[in-house]
């Protein structure tokens, strides 16, 4: 039986190549009984021929970011495929420095059917870290914080998640009271569990990567927002918007912002006629566009009656 944990995977906070994947952003994803070649067309990746190691395929990545004269907002990018033996067989290993964008959903449900994939992402900076598993077809679970999961089957990894040393409660609730845990460690001995296959540096460094430059995905229609996060100590937010509200606060504060400035002030009593016998000062207002700074009578908006 497969017993690795997050202490397993320590290295991590040593390795140059991972320091350099945690930085750029990147995914690696496992994928059974898929040949590179299979996952590559899968991906309408257009083929880059091979590249040797990391090296080789994070040369052949910064050539295309020179293609693209380093537009921040390409998102293409080239990943790297190699053939690895695991549970039950061979596994196709996928690894992109691709800002954490992933394999698209449907081809991984695809490229799943019959077999199993799993993937593991962070989007460098500060980073969004991502774990899915896929099984024949459909997403059983996914999540950024393991108490917070989703999926068809949210609750089925529990167990192995707190074998690996993820903070959990037997009901999958944070645990405040177990010891704390480096979580991309146990997010790599996760996959383990669940391939068969121990991700090394030596693993990645000296495979020869097939090499596909991954197009551009197409924007997907959106209907809202969710905002769902778990802190530290289990609390969660969780904040939902429809398109429709969103439109409308939107065009609420466009109106806003162009609406013109009301400037009003008190004018000094005529001369000649003292304040008593004025009774009262006279309120005067000019409407001033938005931008316009210090707004005078006469030169500037109009001189409310």
């Amino acid at each position: 039986m497969n017993s690795v944990t997050a202490h397993d995977y320590a290295w991590i906070r040593t390795s140059p190549l991972f320091r350099h994947a945690m930085e750029s952003g990147y995914t690696l994803t496992l994928i059974r009984g898929r040949t590179p070649r299979e996952v590559l067309r899968a991906m309408e990746a257009e083929p880059r021929g091979t590249g040797e190691g990391t090296a080789g395929l994070i040369e052949a990545d910064d050539a295309h970011r020179a293609e693209v004269d380093y537009d921040y907002w390409d998102e293409s990018y080239v990943a790297g495929a190699f053939s690895t033996p695991g549970e039950n067989g061979d596994w196709t290993l996928v690894l992109g420095f691709d800002g954490g964008l992933g394999i698209a959903g449907p081809c991984v449900e695809t490229l799943s059917k019959g077999g199993r994939a799993v993937a593991h992402s962070t989007n460098g900076g500060n980073p969004i870290d991502l774990f899915h598993w896929f099984e024949d077809g459909e997403l059983r679970t996914t999540f950024e914080g393991p108490s917070s999961r989703d999926g068809n089957t949210p609750d089925e990894l529990v167990p192995l998640l707190r074998e690996v040393g993820f903070p959990l409660t037997p009901e999958g609730e944070h645990d405040e009271s177990a010891p704390d845990v480096d979580r991309k460690a146990a997010v790599l001995a996760l996959a383990e569990r669940l391939t068969g296959i121990r991700v090394t540096e030596s693993l990645l460094q000296d495979a020869t990567y097939e090499l596909g430059l991954v197009p551009e995905q197409p924007a997907e229609e959106w209907t809202g927002v969710v905002i769902d996060i778990t802190d530290a100590h289990g609390e969660r937010l969780y904040r939902e918007w429809t398109y429709e509200e969103i439109a409308t606060a939107s065009d609420r504060a466009r109106a806003e912002a162009n609406a013109p400035v009301v400037i009003t002030y008190n004018e000094p009593p005529g001369m000649g006629r003292s304040e008593h016998e004025t009774g009262e000062w006279r309120a005067s207002a000019w409407r001033v566009p938005r931008g316009t700074c210090c707004g005078q009578p006469g030169t500037s908006g109009e001189t409310a009656p």
